[in-house]
C-alpha cells in the first residue's frame, strides 16, 4: 500500500511539473543562439559577402602578418647576389647567438655536426655523405641565409620550419662555428 502511495505521489508531481509548460509561449531565452545555433554550411554560399562569394579575396599587394619578402630567386645568380650583398638585419649579440645555437642543434647538427665540421650523427652512420665542413666553404651571412631558405644540393629548404628571424639567428651561429673552425 505504501509503494502504491509513493508511485501515486510521484505521478502527481510529474503531472504538475509538465502541466506548467505552455508550448504556445516558450520561456525567455537569454542567448538564443546558444540553444539553437545558426547552421552555416562550410564553403556554402552566403549573403554575407558581395556577389554571393564564399569568401573575400585579400586586397591586392597584401602579405601575411610577420612575413618578410625575400627578393633573391632560387637560382645560381640569386645565390651569388645573396652571397655578395645580403646582410643580416639582426644585431649580433649573445641572445641571438644562443637562440641560433638552440635552433642549429635541432635542425642542423644531425647532418653538419655540433661543431659545424660536417660530422653529424647521420654522416657518422653513413646516411648522408659529403656534408661540407664550414671552414672549407667561401660562405657569407647572405649565402648561409639563402641556403637555409632554399636549400642546396642534398639539403632541403628550412623556410617552412624556421621564420626569417630564426634563419638569421642560425646564420649568426653558423658564422661563429665557422670562425671557431678556421685555423
Amino acid at each position: 500500500m505504501k509503494a502504491f502511495k509513493n508511485i501515486l505521489a510521484g505521478l502527481a508531481v510529474a503531472m504538475v511539473l509538465f502541466s506548467c509548460q505552455d508550448k504556445q509561449k516558450p520561456n525567455y531565452q537569454f542567448f538564443p543562439n546558444m540553444y539553437a545555433p545558426v547552421g552555416y554550411e562550410a564553403y556554402g554560399k552566403s549573403d554575407a559577402f558581395a556577389n554571393g562569394m564564399e569568401a573575400q579575396l585579400p586586397v591586392p599587394g597584401t602579405i601575411n602578418r610577420d612575413f618578410v619578402p625575400y627578393d633573391y630567386p632560387n637560382t645560381p645568380e640569386g645565390y651569388a647576389a645573396a652571397r655578395d650583398s645580403l646582410k643580416s638585419p639582426l644585431e649580433k649579440n649573445e641572445v641571438n647567438l644562443e637562440k641560433g645555437k638552440a635552433l642549429f642543434t635541432i635542425y642542423c647538427a644531425v647532418c653538419h655536426g655540433d661543431k659545424g665540421d660536417g660530422k653529424g650523427i647521420l654522416v657518422q652512420n653513413e646516411k648522408f655523405l659529403g656534408v661540407p665542413d664550414y671552414s672549407t666553404r667561401p660562405i657569407t651571412e647572405g649565402s648561409i641565409f639563402h641556403v637555409i631558405t632554399y636549400g642546396l644540393n642534398m639539403m632541403g629548404s628550412h623556410a617552412s620550419q624556421l621564420s626569417s628571424n630564426e634563419r638569421w639567428e642560425v646564420t649568426q651561429y653558423v658564422e661563429k662555428l665557422r670562425a671557431d673552425l678556421m685555423p
